[in-house]
């Protein structure tokens, strides 16, 4: 469990804000003023967002490309919310960043995810923010550790930050795939079990790369019961100085808004009910039934240990393994499995079973070291 402790929902965070979904748009960076208004203006006229994001402090990867306007961006963002009634957010990653987004009114602030990698940096942050009453949302680590991402929001909750929220923008890829970050959907969902409270918010931009799949992994993001979405939003994509291939013009923003599809958490509706609960009744039994026949078959991978040990023989046994994939995966895909899912079972129950035959015959050759003393 975590140590956060009433979080507030997001509907108190400010006056008119709903609690779910959350919807916040802008472009990647704020580039020039002209830009920032005329993005602000045309999302404003759509009546669906409620906060207006850009970035204005970009450092890159390597430098010598565009790293952003600084602080007089933050001026043109007092103006938006001046001209538009829109909200507006900027990320910080230092605590003069902090002060500069204090000294303008900026609403909310968020953590990037590569600061969120840092400790050193949260703490910083968390203490620069004792004080304030300014909501704050933090990205996932680029890596997959849940732990991380749950130590930075526990630092800002220690200073005194109720109105949290986290952000999932998906994990870097060891390898070129085709979205720019892996969802890794397993994992903002854990961190929804950690804390029930916490407003989860995705950033289907971040974790597509490309305009074409952010439809899909903003419906996603929804039919997970997540409680927001930011959208990289450009008023001439095709012209930004970042991330030019992530970013929908407003129009395509109202396209997808208006496609998406929002679902009830519950209904009241009893005959729905009465039918959901039987075929849940339908998964608990299977379940059981899987979790029996597992233990049934670690008893069998034990007898194997000992026999193993009895004959001097290796645990692993690499053509037998590869037996088991190739005939199971054919089984599998007859049965309507994905081979993705196939693999990745097999590849667990397979772990497991070195481990079992690994205590087996490590405790038969303790047990034959003591009889020979």
């Amino acid at each position: 469990m975590t140590k956060l402790k009433n979080i507030k929902p997001i509907q108190q965070w400010y006056p008119g804000l709903k609690n779910t979904p959350l919807l916040i748009a802008g472009p990647c960076s704020a580039e020039s003023e002209e830009q920032v208004m005329q993005t602000a203006h045309a999302i404003a006229k759509l009546d669906k967002v409620n906060v207006f994001r850009s970035g204005i402090w970009k450092p890159r990867t390597r430098p010598g490309n565009f790293e952003g306007v600084g602080e007089q961006g933050l001026k043109w963002l007092q103006q938006v919310k001046k001209e538009t009634g829109l909200l507006t957010t900027v990320e910080v990653a230092n605590p003069e960043h902090i002060e500069l987004a204090v000294k303008y009114n900026i609403d909310i602030l968020w953590i990037g995810a590569r600061t969120t990698s840092n400790p050193f940096s949260v703490q910083e942050l968390a203490d620069s923010l004792k004080g304030y009453d300014k909501p704050v949302m933090v990205k996932n680590p680029i890596n997959p550790d849940i732990q991380l991402w749950v130590g930075a929001l526990e630092r800002f909750h220690k200073a005194g930050i109720h109105k949290l929220a986290a952000i999932h923008r998906g994990f870097y890829p060891f390898e070129a795939t085709t979205l720019r970050n892996i969802p890794k959907w397993e994992i903002p969902i854990e961190l929804k079990s950690m804390c029930h409270s916490l407003p989860i918010i995705c950033d289907p931009s971040h974790i597509a790369g490309n305009t074409e799949f952010i439809p899909e992994i903003a419906q996603k993001a929804m039919d997970l019961n997540m409680n927001g979405l930011m959208i990289e939003t450009h008023i001439n994509p095709t012209a930004a100085l970042s991330d030019m291939n992530q970013q929908l013009t407003p129009k395509q923003l109202d396209d997808l808004l208006d496609k998406l599809i929002f679902r009830s958490i519950s209904v009241r509706n009893n005959e729905f009910i009465s039918v959901l609960e039987s075929l849940r009744d339908k998964i608990d039994s299977i379940d059981q039934q899987m979790l029996e026949l597992l233990s049934q078959r670690m008893d069998i991978v034990g007898e194997i240990g000992k026999y193993k040990s009895k004959n001097e023989v290796t645990i692993l046994q690499l053509r037998r393994w590869e037996k088991i994939i190739t005939t199971r995966l054919k089984q599998g895909k007859k049965l309507g499995l994905s081979e993705d899912f196939i693999k990745k079972l097999l590849q667990l129950v397979h772990k497991e079973s070195i481990q079992k035959q690994t205590e087996v015959m490590n405790k038969i050759a303790a047990s034959k070291k003591d009889k020979t003393r």
